[in-house]
């Protein structure tokens, strides 16, 4: 009965240790530390969430940046990929069907290098970024698309520019644009004023 008690006893503790007080304590921690990071890097525009940092988005419109393409949908419950292999003939022709397609809508040259993240999907199928070459292959198509004069144009290569995040602790991963944050500063860009020009 005494080893019962203390058997107990211990599942109580151990309860209330890893079931509440240790969540509690780590929740008020990264609350404090880091509260953004910690409910989901949401994006709010007009008091409404837009999307967050860390999922992707389908951005189909010719006004806008497109983002890296996604097995799911941009779905992020069954979050993950194709698992199709090199030689299987469905991603063979997802691969060359989008590579016509974006150099066909950026209006780019048959024989223009594109990134692959614009040609295969994520593991995640939900990467929110894309390289900055990517880019600025697509500059050209929605300057056209959004009528920007050539002040205009060069003010979106500059925020491509200042929008690329650099490798993580400047060895892990390369250069990256976050494609919703892009397209957020890029309908400011198209609303402000350039009388000052």
């Amino acid at each position: 009965m005494k080893t019962l008690i203390t058997s107990i006893r211990i599942l109580l503790f151990f309860t209330v240790l890893t079931g509440v007080v240790y969540p509690l304590l780590v929740t008020v921690i990264v609350q404090l530390a880091f509260k953004d990071k910690a409910n989901g890097s949401l994006i709010i525009k007009d008091n409404k969430v837009i999307g967050s940092e860390l999922i992707g988005q389908q951005f189909d419109s010719t006004i806008y940046f497109s983002s890296r393409p996604s097995a799911i949908s941009y779905n992020p419950l069954p979050s993950g990929a194709s698992n199709y292999g090199p030689t299987n003939l469905k991603l063979i022709n997802a691969f060359n069907e989008r590579k016509t397609d974006f150099i066909r809508v950026n209006r780019l040259n048959s024989r223009s290098e594109i990134p692959s993240e614009m040609l295969l999907a994520s593991a995640s199928g939900l990467d929110p970024h894309i390289s900055p070459k990517a880019a600025f292959l697509q500059v050209n198509r929605i300057a056209i698309a959004r009528h920007f004069n050539s002040i205009q144009r060069s003010m979106l290569n500059e925020t491509i520019e200042k929008l690329t995040e650099k490798p993580q602790f400047l060895i892990f991963g390369e250069e990256r644009i976050n494609v919703l944050n892009l397209n957020i500063v890029l309908d400011k860009l198209s609303f402000s004023d350039h009388s000052k020009y």
